[in-house]
């Protein structure tokens, strides 16, 4: 059976284009700090490999994640994750929150 990602055919956030979409930031930050796949490799102890699949398709462990963004100077970003305030009802909508 094939799967299909909706995100595909309409503009909507799915969780592969969420993937996809890090990683295209992720390797064009890699770009400007002017690291190769290699270099970044031994400066943040994930392996080659790991980046090269991150950056094809979207796929890396968190531990591994966090080592990136430690070496390319973006750990802070992470802060900022599960921060948003959940709106539970159109009333809190309403309110600004």
């Amino acid at each position: 059976m094939n799967k299909f990602d909706i995100g595909e055919f309409v503009p909507t956030l799915t969780e592969k284009t969420t993937l996809n979409n890090l990683a295209a930031r992720f390797r064009l930050r890699r770009k400007e700090m002017k690291f190769s796949q290699v270099k970044l490799a031994q400066c943040s102890g994930v392996t080659y490999s790991s980046i090269r699949r991150f950056e094809q398709t979207g796929e890396i462990s968190l531990h591994s994640l966090v080592k990136l963004a430690n070496a390319i100077g973006c750990l802070a970003d992470f802060e900022e994750l599960f921060k948003h305030e959940i709106i539970t009802s159109v009333k809190d909508y309403k309110n600004g929150r």
